[in-house]
Order: structure tokens, then C-alpha cells, then sequence
């Protein structure tokens, strides 16, 4: 059977006429006969009775219409469909993240993107700054929220934007300053504080520009970092700082990972600056992908991170 014979079926099946329905199809009533016969014939079963008066369904045509119906409403849908998935109002986008993105511009990007386009499905992944890169490369996803490299060079095929740049700030333990191992002034930590301290952060393999910022301070204020451990999730960064190992320097919006034991406090001296950004593959562009990226520069625009909060 074909697309055709379907609306055949329901024209008669609706005005219970063979004429009336042929004119509503725009053909004479001989091929629509012949058409429903032919329908019937592969169905094996009679779809009318029809006397010189009268047409009228047969149990199994008046059964079979509304599956009929349901199935011409999908067709007559797929132009819209078609037109949505064009133009990104419904899709699939697959977007991954570093640890650090869920705490600043993830949540907000996330639930902008949702209100305005619900009919799109989001993946989200979560995943270290090199991992997402070479996925990317390897064709795999749509985009990922990554920590910039110091110079913004990503491999060739990949493109990048900026979507916020915030301060370093020291997670603390809380007894240390409670038993006066660390003293803040006004609220900060001075950066001969900092770099006398043991240290937990990132290993360099996954975040090297971030260890880098971090490493970097140390040795501006004449301090070797003491590395005492090291984890690529946030949580477990906080979570080792909590349990008293050593300090870290995280970014601003860390604040929103509250955890008792922990206490944020501004870097005193010139802290550092991470900078994070969407990295996709410049040949490959999907419809969704495009309108998150409108997003994304809209928020970046002076969205303040306190306002944020984790969204996984």
C-alpha cells in the first residue's frame, strides 16, 4: 500500500460517499474505487459495504480508521518536524563540561537553553579539559565547556570562545584558621600565606592550563608549590581541603559548593584569573549546537556567577 491509498481510505471512510470523496481528492470516482479494491485486496478484508444507496464501514475498516488517521496526522506532521529540527527548536545537543563549569556559567546556560527550546534533548557529560578535546577531535559530541589553554590554541578543526573569566580564591580548611595555622586579613589571604601551605589541585595531564595558574602564583610570591594531592573532580578537591590535607586555590564560583569544614576567602595579592570557554568543530555546526552558542555569548555578558548554582 502507499501514502495514496491511505488518503483514499480516509476521504471515503469521512464522507461515506465515493463521489463526494473523489472531488474532495481532486480525481474521478473509478480510480478511487479502483484504488480502495486494490487496498482491500492486500488487506485481505473489506474495508465498505456498499449497496446502490449506501456506503458504510465494515467492523474492520471502522477498527483499522483511527490507526489510518493517527498515521496520515505523523505524515502531515513531518514538514513542521522537519522545519524545527532545520532550524534547532528540536534535536538532540550534546554538550560536555569540566567540574569547575557547574559551579559558574553551566546552570545558567542549561536552563536558558531548556526554557526557550524544550523540545530539545540535552546530553550532558562530564568531563577534564583534555578528554573533552580529543573527543571532540575524534568527532564525538557537539561542544564542551573546557578551561582555556594559556595561549587559546586549540588543535586545528576545533574553534573556541570565551564565556567567563573569574579569580582564583583559597579554600581553606576551617580549623586551620580556627586554630590560627592560616590568619586572614580582612577577610583575605595573603600570598605568603598561600604558598607556604601544602597544596591540593588538579594533576597537570588534564588541566595543565589551570595548574599552571595555580603554580604559577606560587612561584610569583618566590614559593615552590608542596603538592601533597592531587584530583581531577572539584567535590574531591573540596572534600580533601574539608578533611584538613591542604588548601586549594579554586575559582571564584566554587563559593556555591558550600561543605562544612571549608572556608573560601579572596587571595589578598593580585590573584590569578581562569578563564573558561566553549571549544566545537568549526566543520561541524548542527542546528542546536548553533543556537546554544547564541546563547552562550548572551550569557556571558555580565551574568554573575553568585547566582548560580549546580545543576548535576
Amino acid at each position: 500500500m502507499d501514502l495514496r491509498q491511505l488518503r483514499h481510505f480516509a476521504a471515503v471512510a469521512e464522507t461515506l460517499h465515493f463521489g463526494r470523496a473523489a472531488e474532495r481528492l481532486g480525481m474521478t470516482q473509478p480510480p478511487l474505487s479502483q484504488s480502495i479494491q486494490a487496498l482491500e485486496r492486500e488487506l485481505g478484508a473489506a474495508l465498505f459495504a456498499r449497496t446502490k444507496r449506501s456506503v458504510a464501514l465494515t467492523p474492520f475498516g471502522a477498527q483499522w480508521l483511527p490507526h489510518v488517521e493517527g498515521a496520515l496526522e505523523r505524515v502531515n506532521d513531518l514538514p513542521e518536524i522537519a522545519r524545527r529540527l532545520r532550524e534547532g527548536e528540536a534535536g538532540r545537543l550534546e554538550l560536555s563540561f569540566v567540574s569547575t563549569a557547574d559551579y559558574s556559567i553551566l546552570p545558567m546556560l542549561v536552563r536558558r537553553y531548556a526554557a526557550l527550546f524544550p523540545d530539545v534533548e540535552i546530553a550532558l557529560t562530564e568531563a577534564t579539559s583534555d578528554v573533552q578535546i580529543t573527543a571532540l577531535r575524534d568527532g564525538k559530541g557537539h561542544a564542551g565547556i573546557i578551561i582555556a589553554p594559556a595561549d587559546r590554541v586549540l588543535p586545528p578543526g576545533l574553534a573556541y570562545r570565551q564565556l567567563v573569566s573569574e579569580p582564583l580564591i583559597a579554600a581553606i580548611p576551617e580549623a586551620w584558621i580556627a586554630d590560627g595555622r592560616i590568619t586572614l586579613v580582612d577577610g583575605h589571604v595573603p600570598a605568603e600565606t598561600v604558598v607556604g601551605q601544602p597544596l591540593i589541585i588538579f594533576p597537570r595531564r588534564v588541566a595543565p592550563a589551570f595548574h599552571d595558574l595555580v603554580t604559577g602564583y606560587h612561584a610569583a610570591w618566590r614559593g615552590t608549590p608542596r603538592i601533597v594531592q592531587e584530583a581531577i573532580q572539584m567535590q574531591t578537591i573540596i572534600s580533601l581541603v574539608s578533611a584538613g590535607m591542604g588548601i586549594s586555590l579554586v575559582p571564584a564560583s566554587l563559593r556555591n559548593l558550600a561543605r562544612t569544614g571549608v572556608r573560601y576567602a579572596d587571595l589578598r595579592d593580585a590573584p590569578p584569573v581562569l578563564e573558561t570557554g566553549i571549544a566545537w568543530r568549526q566543520d561541524y555546526v548542527p542546528a542546536t549546537l548553533a543556537r546554544f552558542l547564541d546563547i552562550a555569548a548572551e550569557t556571558a555578558a555580565g551574568q554573575p556567577l553568585a547566582s548560580a548554582s549546580p545543576i548535576l
